[in-house]
């Protein structure tokens, strides 16, 4: 009788944290989703011709600056499950290119949040003189890069009389 109420109490406390933690990585990779559609949308409004642009000499050429999402999330993504990303930054910096390689990129992304397993999110990564960060943290610490340099990206597209995408949830 101890060890059926023990089970029972075990599964009381299980269930919820799983569940939780399930719905924790089903956010998480909804919001790469819809993070992968907007960036792509920001990158095809860019005209062919244009991917070399920069608006300053400092600056990245907009190719460069797409590129330059997608390889370090997939970093990312790979320090967190232990791995190493199978990404290498492309030769070629033209639309073509660099739109397969922000979708792979992406999808790479994705299907690692997918299949993360609880101790994952928990687990603390980080290269030698680096912060240490838990999976969650990294990854969403990479969203927010993401970010950042999709509005930079946005920039450009104005500087060049490109409307920008509207932001969509």
């Amino acid at each position: 009788m101890k060890k059926l109420v023990l089970s029972v109490v075990c599964l009381l406390l299980v269930v919820p944290v799983l569940s939780a933690q399930c719905k924790h990585l089903e956010e998480m990779a909804k919001h790469w989703k819809v993070s992968k559609d907007f960036t792509l949308a920001v990158a095809d409004l860019m005209p062919a011709e244009s991917y070399d642009f920069k608006p300053s000499p400092e600056e990245m050429t907009f190719g460069e600056l797409m590129v330059h999402i997608g390889m370090p999330n997939t970093n990312a993504a790979a320090m967190v499950t232990g791995s190493k990303s199978p990404f290498t930054k492309p030769a070629s910096m033209d639309k073509a290119t660099v739109m397969k390689f922000l979708t792979d990129t992406f999808d790479y992304v994705i299907k690692t949040v997918e299949g993360l397993k609880e101790e994952q999110i928990h687990a603390m990564t980080g290269a030698p003189g680096r912060p240490q960060l838990s999976g969650n943290e990294r990854l969403w610490s990479y969203f927010t890069h993401t970010a950042h340099h999709r509005g930079q990206a946005e920039v450009y597209l104005r500087v060049k009389g490109i409307k920008p995408p509207p932001y969509k949830f």
